[in-house]
């Protein structure tokens, strides 16, 4: 649970804040793991025990990025029909179950009920069509003030998002549940705030900033 304190300078101290979204808004990063076992599984277990174990351990990272070195690893051809078509086979698999997962417990309300008065600006490595899709679903498309999927980096998004809105680095935070979402927030200058997560152990041991189960008070 997010420590009363936090809570509080969460709710008061910034103007803005960028979510990711697996893990941080919904439980959605098992769902996606799960997904890449699937779609390699035709490549043997060891191959799609390896691609889970490296999906699970580099977390914010695009599939974009990601398929090739599985392809690779499977002693497909890497070429970039290839990769799009693997990637639309991906996309296939998770989209409803995406929809479907958990929500993290409490950010829903949190969203719901404080993004009159904050900014809110989703930042994910979902490609942009497909998060736009999954937030449509979801019916939460009005709370936030930008989205950004992949093809752009996180780095890229917070940093335009602050430049446009004419928003100093002091008074944003980034709320997400891996290093790639730690080191878009350091690039930026930008304070974050951990989601804990059964996948992110290793993170947490690392991290000495402020971190949180869920924004419920139950």
């Amino acid at each position: 649970m997010l420590e009363a304190s936090l809570r509080e300078k969460l709710v008061k101290e910034y103007n803005i804040i960028f979510w990711d979204f697996d893990g941080v808004i919904k439980e959605s990063v098992a769902v996606k793991s799960v997904a890449f076992g699937q779609l390699f599984l035709q490549y043997g277990r060891e191959v799609a025990g390896r691609v889970r174990q490296h999906h699970e351990a580099h977390g914010g990272v695009s599939r974009y990025e990601k398929i090739p070195i599985y392809l690779a690893w499977a002693g497909e051809a890497v070429t970039e029909d290839k990769v799009h078509d693997f990637c639309d086979k991906f996309s296939e698999l998770v989209l409803q179950a995406v929809i479907d997962s958990d929500w993290v417990p409490g950010v829903r309300e949190y969203l719901q009920a404080n993004y009159a008065r904050q900014c809110f600006i989703l930042v994910t490595a979902t490609p942009l069509e497909e998060i736009q899709q999954i937030v449509q679903s979801l019916q939460i498309a009005p709370y936030f003030k930008g989205i950004f999927g992949a093809p752009t980096s996180k780095t890229v998004a917070i940093r335009d998002a602050l430049q446009r809105m004419n928003c100093s680095p002091e008074q944003a935070l980034v709320v997400g549940d891996s290093e790639t979402d730690l080191d878009a927030a350091k690039a930026n200058n930008v304070a974050f705030l951990l989601r804990r997560t059964t996948l992110n152990r290793v993170l947490q041991e690392q991290y000495s900033g402020p971190m949180f189960d869920n924004l419920s008070d139950e």
